[in-house]
């Protein structure tokens, strides 16, 4: 059977496999940047459950760009998003959480209105 997060992976991946040969450092920004800008927020979104699921199948590299943006991100996956929280930090205001994170506390079921 084949994983949702297979395809995903294998892009990243590849993605990785272009930037290796500028140096880790490079590479890790390389990657985190090119996911940043050319990924729709619905595979960031995608992506980043699946680090935390522990990232199974992501290259080293690959894996360490994705944790970077992550964290860059603050586990946002819209730059609208990333922004807001990093603006609320800087005023000390409380940060929002990223959606998976509220679904995961409220047992994985999202509200939904029956009308």
């Amino acid at each position: 059977m084949h994983s949702p997060n297979a395809t995903l992976v294998r892009m990243a991946n590849d993605i990785g496999n272009f930037f290796r040969a500028q140096g880790e450092e490079k590479a890790v920004a390389g990657i985190a940047d090119h996911i940043k800008k050319f990924w729709e927020p619905r595979m960031k979104k995608q992506i980043f459950a699946h680090l935390d699921e522990g990232g199974a199948g992501l290259k080293p590299l690959t894996l360490k760009a994705l944790e970077k943006l992550k964290a860059d991100m603050h586990g946002f996956s819209t730059m609208a998003e990333a922004r807001a929280a990093a603006e609320a930090i800087a005023l000390g205001d409380p940060v929002p959480q990223p959606a998976q994170q509220q679904k995961a506390k409220a047992g994985g079921k999202g509200k939904r209105a029956h009308t």
